[in-house]
């Protein structure tokens, strides 16, 4: 399997921008799913590449309890792996939600352990190359940072190659239904 799944919040604001950036270096992760976040900031990366249905339950209670998160994004950093990115501003609530998810899924760890079990929330815009740089990329950005947005939503997406779509979606912070589930209408499964 040369795919691989993500719990991510979308950033629709960042939409246009991160997918244009995305179809200059790799048009094969340019989605066709409307929904699909492009521009999202990781909760767990990889999750279950076929969740079982006690997984998207337990998914849903986690998105169901975590309520929306207001944030700023205007700072740009760069990872050691080249990486550039935005940093989430307050980044507490995004720490807590893959917390959360950890708790309930140990056997998913952030980045299959690479930088350990306390990840940066991020959302990432390119990566450094011989023609991208963090300047670079702060040029190019201009005046569309920064973003101020509410994040509403929980997806869970597949990341592949000519195949990226999302599979399921929470509402964050809709408690109700049985066992504080969101009703089955808040629960959107999206599976192509």
């Amino acid at each position: 399997m040369t795919g691989h799944t993500v719990l991510q919040l979308p950033v629709p604001a960042l939409e246009d921008w991160v997918r244009e950036r995305t179809r200059g270096y790799d048009a094969g992760f340019v989605s066709a799913d409307p929904r699909f976040g492009h521009a999202h900031v990781t909760a767990l990366s990889p999750f279950a590449p076929a969740p079982s249905a006690t997984d998207l339950a337990e998914v849903g209670r986690i998105a169901a309890a975590t309520p929306s998160m207001p944030t700023r994004l205007v700072d740009l950093g760069q990872f050691p792996n080249g990486v550039i990115h935005l940093r989430p501003e307050p980044d507490g609530p995004l720490r807590a939600l893959t917390e959360a998810l950890v708790a309930s899924f140990p056997h998913f760890p952030p980045y299959e352990g690479r930088f350990g079990r306390r990840v940066d929330p991020h959302l990432t815009l390119d990566a450094a190359s011989p023609t991208v740089s963090l300047e670079s990329t702060r040029r190019l950005l201009g005046d569309v940072v920064p973003v101020t947005c509410t994040l509403t939503r929980l997806q869970l997406a597949w990341w592949e190659s000519g195949r990226c779509h999302v599979m399921h979606e929470w509402p964050l912070g809709r408690m109700g239904g049985a066992e504080g589930f969101p009703p089955p209408e808040e629960s959107i499964n999206l599976s192509l």
